[in-house]
């Protein structure tokens, strides 16, 4: 049977990151409507209800049951509301490395709620699942997802050419999120091995469609020994406040 990780739920200061239900759903749609999402991931346009239900019921939990990742709803603690989601994907159980991904919506943008969740995911990963790396990869141009990277200790490890497709001139020009795979938070994308988790399966064109232009993405990686303790000046908004696990 292949390794895959267990349905669980982590809890950062602010946050609660957890599986995915039905009830996400209408919080789902209207977040992936955002025109950053469109731009700087690969979601199906328009994202829809029916989207969102599919993902929460069927793709989300075959994505954790092979062993490829895990896909989390990041909420507030205090609201319940849907702040973002996070996925973990391409994931090398003999490595015991993965990569991850984020959207958050755009009302919760610039409350570091990006950075707290990777963050959290990072220490679970390292503390919890013996895990020895973690990827990011931003988009050249979304410098908001580039500081998420950085924000959280990553270190640039070099330039993929021409590696990713933006959507669009808000994907050439604007400065804030990446996607369900991709930055300030949306920052995600399709998964080369056929699957997407976001419900997106199709064929790639030959050429991009009207729109759409290549864009280079900055590789990301951070290592356990990476992640600053508690007591090493700890951002801000994390107060030295360490993941709980809720499995």
């Amino acid at each position: 049977m292949a390794a895959s990780f267990p349905e669980t739920a982590i809890s950062t200061e602010r946050l609660l990151l957890r599986p995915l239900a039905e009830d996400d759903a209408p919080g789902l749609a209207a977040m992936m409507a955002d025109e950053l999402v469109l731009a700087w991931t690969d979601h199906p346009h328009p994202f829809t209800e029916a989207h969102a239900l599919d993902l929460a019921r069927t793709l989300a939990p075959a994505h954790r049951a092979t062993g490829r990742g895990i896909v989390l709803a990041v909420t507030e603690h205090l609201t319940q509301r849907l702040v973002g989601l996070v996925e973990l994907r391409h994931t090398d159980w003999r490595l015991r490395s993965t990569e991850i991904s984020f959207v958050t919506a755009a009302w919760a943008r610039g409350e570091g709620y990006a950075p707290e969740a990777v963050l959290g995911v990072a220490q679970w990963l390292f503390e919890d699942r013996d895990f020895l790396r973690l990827e990011l990869r931003t988009a050249a141009g979304n410098t908001a997802a580039q500081q998420v990277a950085q924000k959280i200790g990553g270190i640039s490890e070099g330039v993929l050419r021409s590696a990713w497709i933006v959507r669009g001139e808000s994907g050439e020009s604007a400065s804030g999120t990446a996607g369900y795979r991709r930055g300030h938070a949306p920052f995600t994308g399709h998964d080369p091995s056929g699957h997407d988790p976001s419900g997106a399966d199709r064929p790639a064109p030959d050429r991009p469609a009207v729109g759409e232009s290549r864009s280079d993405l900055i590789l990301w990686s951070l290592l356990p020994e990476d992640l600053e303790t508690p007591e090493t000046a700890a951002p801000a908004w994390a107060g030295g406040h360490r993941y709980v696990l809720r499995d």
